[in-house]
């Protein structure tokens, strides 16, 4: 009766994704590299199709997603575990939130500090340029495009992939979270298309990123040692960026990056620090109270402006390309946040996602940007609105002209862009090499290295082809059908947590006829001492195996169609068919369970390169009530058995679960 086959095991080692994704970011950037000039001009035509025909589209996936999370959040659902329902979290909750702050660190806070708030303050929408009322809309526009809507995005990802993962056991992957829509098909053309769309997406995400962030390096080595501002020079700082990402990818130096992971955020911290007391600190306090009560009231008004009665440029330019852009990034961040919010509720993950980013994000920007306008008034009588005219790049070295240290301050932020720029690097090739790969966690060195040179050639490329514009443009392009699939991700997850809740229900109404208990020695020594990998391998084939082949000989003596498989993974499965129903599914597998990662940085690295210890963990056809059984005696693995199979044909004989017992039933996932 035992089987190695599993085609959940086998489908993310298809290398069509990986082929396919590649095919298409190779076409768009041969397009790039013949003709970049005519590219250049395609990728704008492209966008202002797009823009004309899909702004609406963008604008109200982004709010009807924000609006999804937090109906989620504050319904009964919100209760239910990333997480078997026993889990506990990873991560204490300081820990958590510090790792979440992090998250919200990165280039664009760098590029985008001084010159966003500055542009608006010049160029309003609605205001009159450089007056009181333009500084107040200028921040609320900074807000809207860099708080709680972009992290909106980044959490329906991140609930998507932690759910389907941690409580399905299904891979680490974009697919996953269309499995209560289509099933077992996301191992076909479907779950394909959707990984590709996302490593598509992902890759000109990343790559605008780090475009952004070489402009600025390029400005700050400009301005500090007087070196060449042209694209040909950018394009060698991205190459030899780049190629320090890749080196500690080859070189194995996942620590070192760690380590500078942490260097970076507490180096940008120091930054901001600086800025506040050097500046105008008491009005920096008072302006950032201001700012959330002004972009708390215009919330509403702002999330489903489009201007349509009074059509501008200015939506494409700006809110369009943020939506477009967070969509794009989402895989990245989604996967990050993800990982460290194993065994939290929906509602815990998706007010610290949504809080606590957000908050340090507005923080950053109104100390820089509030400062900017205030020296532009008074100090610097607009010398930086003129420099930001002038080259948008340059915008924070210029600002950094009117504090002391300004060559130290600015070497820093020179130093921040590129340290930015490798951990980005790096870690975006694990991110786009673990969704090209179906979730695996053991792919060859040379495809997260393949995946690391795509990035940097992808944002040379576009720079060739017409700079910051193709970045944004390419940018829209790839984040549209992307959009699309978030919205099928989102109700991928109100129809799993639906059906987790049913199942709650129906539950309290069955009796759970209790297993007897362990004698209290066996007991404490399993509570106390940490199995090992082997100690639990003995226990699935010497102890479970036989339980439940033995339930499965007496279900065929009683005409239920029953079988027992074992696979790669040595996880034991007894599978019970179910005519026009889901099938009954008990099984066991040996787990990891994890210490407590010490940085952010290190939950972006390989899972296996964590300390750990063992555990036989029951799962289910939905995976939603995992618990440790090891130690149990033969006879209690059968009556756990059949007290869950009980309780699934209580699940058929109920209306309320229809959607639970009618969405295809899953191929035994094995160890997650």
């Amino acid at each position: 009766m035992a089987s190695t086959d599993s085609p959940v095991a086998d489908a993310p080692r298809s290398r069509l994704v990986f082929w396919a994704s590649s095919s298409i970011i190779g076409l768009l950037l041969l397009v790039g590299i013949l003709a970049p000039e005519q590219a250049g001009e395609a990728f704008g035509l492209i966008q202002n199709w797009i823009v004309g025909t899909f702004g609406w589209f963008y604008i109200l996936a982004v709010a009807g997603l924000l609006i999804a999370v937090v109906i989620l959040a504050l319904s009964r659902y919100g209760s239910i575990k990333l997480g078997p329902d026993d889990s506990t979290p990873d991560y204490n909750y300081f820990s958590w939130i510090a790792m979440l702050f992090a998250a919200g660190m990165g280039i664009g806070l760098m590029f985008f500090g001084v010159a966003e708030p500055i542009q608006h303050f010049t160029a309003p929408p609605e205001a009159d340029p450089r007056t009181i009322a333009a500084a107040r809309e200028a921040m609320v526009i900074t807000f809207f495009h860099w708080g709680i809507h972009a992290w909106g995005i980044y959490s329906v990802v991140g609930l998507s992939l932690a759910y389907f993962s941690f409580r399905y056991n299904l891979p680490l992957t974009i697919r996953s979270g269309l499995y209560p829509l289509i099933g077992n098909r996301i191992n076909g053309p479907l779950g394909n298309a959707v990984d590709i769309f996302a490593v598509v997406s992902t890759i000109f995400g990343i790559a605008t990123s780090l475009g952004v962030g070489v402009l600025q390096m390029d400005a700050g080595l400009g301005y500090l040692f007087g070196l060449p501002q042209t694209t040909w020079f950018q394009v060698i700082l991205i190459f030899g960026v780049t190629g320090i990402a890749t080196l500690s990818v080859v070189s194995g130096l996942d620590k070192g990056v760690k380590r500078l992971s942490e260097l970076n955020l507490l180096l940008a911290l120091l930054l901001m620090l600086f800025i506040l007391f050097a500046g105008p600190t008491g009005f920096l306090f008072k302006a950032f109270t201001q700012n959330i009560g002004t972009y708390l009231h215009n919330f509403t008004a702002r999330t489903f402006n489009l201007y349509a009665y009074e059509p501008r440029g200015w939506m494409a330019n700006w809110t369009l390309f943020y939506w477009a852009w967070w969509i794009a990034w989402s895989p990245f961040v989604g996967m990050f946040i993800a990982r460290i919010s194993r065994g939290r509720t929906l509602r815990e993950f998706v007010t610290g996602v949504l809080l606590v980013p957000a908050v340090m994000t507005c923080l950053w920007m109104s100390v820089f940007g509030n400062t900017a306008m205030w020296l532009d008034l008074n100090a610097a009588t607009g010398a930086i609105s003129q420099a930001v005219e002038v080259d948008i790049s340059t915008a924070l070295f210029r600002f950094l002209e009117y504090f002391p240290f300004t060559t130290a301050t600015s070497t820093l932020a020179v130093v921040l862009v590129a340290m930015f720029f490798v951990t980005s690097a790096d870690s975006g090739s694990l991110v786009v090499d673990t969704i090209a790969s179906g979730g695996a966690e053991d792919s060859p060195m040379w495809q997260r290295v393949y995946w690391c040179g795509l990035q940097g050639v992808t944002a040379a490329v576009l720079l060739l082809a017409g700079g910051l514009a193709a970045l944004q443009s390419m940018t829209l392009i790839a984040a549209l059908p992307f959009a699309v699939i978030m919205i099928f991700l989102m109700i991928g997850l109100f129809r799993g947590v639906q059906a987790d809740m049913a199942r709650q229900d129906v539950q309290q109404h069955v009796a759970a006829r209790p297993s007897a208990n362990l004698p209290w020695r066996r007991r404490l020594r399993l509570l106390i001492q940490d199995q090992t990998e082997a100690e639990v391998h003995a226990f699935l084939r010497e102890t479970v195996q036989p339980a439940l082949a033995e339930v499965a000989e007496a279900m065929h003596s009683s005409g239920q169609e029953a079988s027992v498989s074992v696979g790669e993974d040595h996880a034991v499965t007894l599978v019970a068919a179910m005519p026009e129903a889901r099938d009954f599914v008990y099984g066991i597998l040996p787990a990891r369970e994890y210490t407590v990662a010490l940085t952010a940085a290190e939950v972006i690295g390989p899972e296996k390169d964590r300390p750990q210890a063992w555990k036989a963990e029951t799962f289910f056809a939905d995976g939603s009530l995992g618990y440790n059984v090891m130690g149990l005696t033969r006879q209690q693995i059968i009556d756990d058995a059949l007290d869950k199979y009980e309780q699934h044909l209580s699940l058929i004989q109920s209306d309320k679960t229809s959607l639970y017992i009618t969405s295809p039933s899953p191929d035994v996932p094995g160890a997650s």
